[in-house]
């Protein structure tokens, strides 16, 4: 991996490491001390809007290109729009769109366009980027080798039987076009890392919420809380991913768009075949019409030759789509078997969080279990209370300043003691009956 981060991550010049003390020794023309602390190479770059990506081609070599974002859009056809779905400084949800001659994927780390003949990735330094160009150049090496060892069995068999051949041939991964082959893999890696952190987060979570049913603590519903955050939001990821796959199988038209080689062979095939146009030389190039020059050409026939060129194109991808919709069971059985494993991991998201909501059930009834007891319990100490207050409210009586002969008897206070004591006895037992008889307490 040391090595791949090397070979891919130019060491950065000398030039725009030593340039700020290079710009605080040169003193300006019109002899004003320069702006200090201002990396001008650096703001110039930024303004420009040049990237570092990677790319790599159908013959699995990778390099690793500065592109501008206007250069990036003729080259890809793409709009604005679609590359703003790429930059790392904006956070857009997982999305795949198939445009006219690429296919912008944003599946969580794995940010690139896919065309017919090459990918381009964004540089980082994240191992699932880097994990991404591995696999990558490992499957298509390998589909190249499968390629070569296979031809002459290929045409044995599609001399004996072509329908089983087509059969065969659209059933095999190793036929897939290039662009199926390196969607294949960000999907791959998408889910993957998905399903890895939901099974980081199933061994975080159970073991917590079991300890969590046996002792409730602030340190453990603090830890759950946290959990349950982390659970919402990776399921949010999950079924942005699931959401997206399925709104591309059931929409043929997206899929049709996705066959960039297929279109790439129409039109070349249109272009090659359209014998009307006579082709010129100039300068040991070759062109489909004549050479148009600014001075010698009238703006009416450069409008003309435009339009003819665009209404061309526009006709020659509308029937490729037309035919590629009849013929998308390579994709959809791609994208069914990626949705079968991002739907596996949701669901277990979904046990996961519904495993959540049982155990704060639970939690619940045992916080009004104890809430209930301390009801009770304050019930009869009411209960307790009135009774002692009738003792007070002897004492208070027999305090009073007056006389009578009752004080003078020597057993008088033992009356009066147990006499009150069978009173409040009494009393209590008369609440506990009541409690019972309206089940206001389980005795």
């Amino acid at each position: 991996m040391s090595e791949l981060k090397e070979r891919l991550l130019p060491p950065r010049p000398a030039s725009a490491i030593n340039l700020r003390g290079d710009a605080g020794s040169r003193p300006s023309p019109s002899g004003r001390q320069p702006l200090l602390g201002v990396d001008v190479l650096g703001l110039k770059k930024r303004g420009q809007g040049l990237k570092s990506w990677i790319r790599v081609d159908t013959s699995a070599n990778s390099q690793v290109i500065e592109v501008d974002k206007f250069t990036m859009m003729r080259r890809c056809d793409l709009p604005a729009r679609d590359l703003r779905l790429l930059d790392p400084l904006f956070v857009y949800p997982s999305t795949i769109l198939g445009r006219e001659k690429a296919i912008v994927v944003n599946l969580e780390q794995i940010r690139c366009i896919i065309t017919a003949d090459e990918v381009l990735l964004l540089n980082s330094l994240d191992n699932y980027v880097l994990r991404y160009v591995v696999e990558l150049q490992q499957r298509l090496k390998a589909s190249s080798v499968t390629e070569v060892w296979n031809q002459d069995s290929l045409e044995l068999s599609r001399r004996r039987s072509r329908s089983l051949d087509n059969v065969f041939q659209n059933s095999s991964p190793d036929y897939l076009p290039f662009e199926f082959r390196a969607l294949e893999v960000a999907l791959e890696a998408a889910c993957t890392f998905l399903d890895s952190q939901a099974s980081e987060l199933e061994i975080e979570a159970y073991p917590l919420l079991d300890e969590l049913t046996s002792k409730i603590s602030t340190l453990n519903l603090e830890r759950a809380r946290r959990l349950k955050s982390r659970l919402v939001a990776l399921t949010r990821r999950v079924q942005k991913v699931r959401d997206e796959i399925e709104q591309l199988m059931d929409d043929d038209g997206d899929m049709a768009e996705m066959y960039l080689t297929e279109k790439k062979k129409r039109m070349e095939g249109s272009l090659y075949g359209d014998q009307s146009l006579p082709v010129y030389r100039t300068n040991d190039c070759f062109s489909l019409s004549a050479p148009v020059s600014p001075v010698s050409s009238p703006p009416e026939s450069r409008r003309l030759e435009k339009s003819l060129s665009i209404v061309r194109s526009r006709h020659d991808s509308a029937r490729s789509s037309e035919d590629a919709t009849e013929n998308i069971e390579e994709l959809e059985m791609l994208l069914e078997a990626y949705f079968v494993v991002i739907d596996s991991t949701l669901n277990k998201l979904t046990s996961l969080k519904e495993y959540i909501d049982d155990t704060e059930d639970f939690i619940n009834i045992q916080l009004d279990n104890v809430r209930n007891q301390l009801i009770q319990f304050e019930l009869l100490l009411t209960t307790a209370t009135f009774v002692v207050a009738i003792f007070g409210v002897v004492a208070g009586i027999f305090g009073m300043n007056f006389e009578i002969d009752f004080f003078e008897k020597p057993g008088a206070f033992k009356w009066v003691l147990a006499i009150t004591g069978v009173c409040g006895l009494v009393v209590f037992l008369a609440f506990l009956w009541f409690y019972k008889r309206r089940r206001l307490m389980p005795l």
